[in-house]
């Protein structure tokens, strides 16, 4: 996949000015398409991370590594980044349709801010490199689709909730059962599902949330954070499902999709590394193990701002006391206080020096941005190879740490 002889001069010559635009770009993109379709802000985009502006930045981020490893190493383009876009397009359901409509959208947003400087030859270069990246998410998501047996209209399905278990204050965990006799395929550990939730002003509101439990094909389990907004407005979907949705009540779920999935046949030790909500991916994969009869060494490292807010803990350390020879060493913001069965407490941000980490091992993150960057850097400098690495992250991706 390589752009043209015509095109290549061009991007390399506009992709400057493009990267100083982008955001200002995909702003203007986003005010058009949904001005033109607003249809898609029911079920398909997270008017949250609209707000916010992560949606615009991961956008921009997303279309600058692309175009400029088109430009730079065309032989090794950005893998797990279009893989892990791929995956979040798989969970809502995106037709290959639609990828017109974010084009003719997103031409209208580079002339609309580039005015003049968007020449006829420009406009086909940077035509040929949304194509580009179009085509290479459109193959990845026909194999997603394919592996779990949908099409996009088919992700959805009703399952009912079981339980609802409290973690936390602010942390809830739903146990939901499927209610038809459709074939479900198990997860991968690691993986997330999203879920529709209608709103009052009868639209509906995608989130996706970590599967914190393997899944038998009957049951599912996944974890929600209420989200406090301080001096911005609470989070309308983590309320709505925690103050309104119960035992009993129907949720829609698409299929389970997430590039970030553990892989135990290598046979390699593995160091899960989480901090606060972060936990939930890690849980799942921990679950995995012990249903698979694993004897592989693991350690857990968990940093959080105290005992009481370490979500599914019971459940975490009842999975690595049933691990041969696993342990779990925990940071507390807090002190170094703790009543749970832990191989290891410390006070203050996590430390990964205070800690003897296995040769050879495979490492998956999760938890906020700027402990994953500090830990991520900390494990390099331990001589930890960046492949070794991979990290999840909730809400769009806005540190592309694969391509650093």
């Amino acid at each position: 996949m390589q752009l043209s002889d015509k095109s290549r001069p061009v991007i390399e010559a506009t992709l400057p000015v493009v990267g100083e635009h982008v955001q200002e770009i995909t702003e203007h993109f986003y005010r058009h398409l949904f001005s033109e379709h607003p249809e898609l802000l029911d079920g398909t985009f997270n008017r949250g991370n609209q707000t916010q502006g992560t949606q615009q930045q991961a956008l921009a981020g997303s279309i600058a590594a692309f175009a400029g490893a088109l430009v730079h190493t065309p032989t090794r383009l950005p893998e797990n980044l279009l893989t892990r876009v791929a995956h979040k397009h798989a969970s809502l359901g995106i037709q290959p349709a639609q990828y017109q409509v974010v084009h003719d959208n997103l031409m209208w947003a580079i002339a609309d801010v580039l005015g003049d400087a968007v020449t006829p030859d420009v406009a086909a270069a940077w035509d040929e490199v949304y194509w580009l990246m179009a085509e290479a998410l459109t193959h990845i998501e026909r194999g997603l689709y394919s592996a779990r047996a949908v099409q996009p209209h088919t992700i959805w399905r009703h399952w009912e909730v079981e339980q609802k278990i409290r973690e936390t204050d602010d942390v809830v965990t739903f146990v939901i059962r499927r209610t038809d006799d459709r074939l479900v395929k198990p997860s991968l550990p690691g993986q997330y599902i999203t879920v529709q939730v209608p709103l009052p002003d009868g639209t509906r509101q995608p989130r996706q949330y970590s599967l914190s439990r393997a899944d038998n094909g009957e049951y599912r389990q996944f974890t929600v954070r209420r989200v406090h907004g301080g001096d911005k407005p609470d989070g309308v979907v983590s309320t709505l499902l925690h103050d309104t949705v119960d035992v009993g009540d129907a949720l829609t779920l698409s299929v389970p999709f997430g590039a970030v999935a553990l892989d135990d046949y290598a046979g390699s030790p593995m160091v899960f590394i989480s901090a606060g909500i972060g936990i939930t991916p890690m849980a799942g994969m921990l679950s995995h193990l012990v249903r698979a009869g694993s004897r592989l060494p693991v350690v857990l490292l968990h940093a959080d701002h105290n005992e009481d807010c370490f979500a599914l803990r019971r459940q975490v350390l009842d999975d690595i006391a049933a691990l041969p020879g696993a342990s779990a060493y925990v940071w507390y913001e807090e002190g170094a206080d703790s009543r749970l069965p832990v191989t290891g407490v410390f006070p203050g941000e996590m430390d990964i020096s205070q800690v003897a980490l296995p040769e050879n091992a495979s490492y998956h993150m999760c938890g906020p941005i700027p402990f994953m960057h500090e830990v991520h850097s900390a494990l390099t400098k331990h001589g930890v190879p960046p492949k070794d690495i991979q990290y999840e992250v909730f809400g769009p991706d806005l540190w592309h740490a694969d391509y650093e």
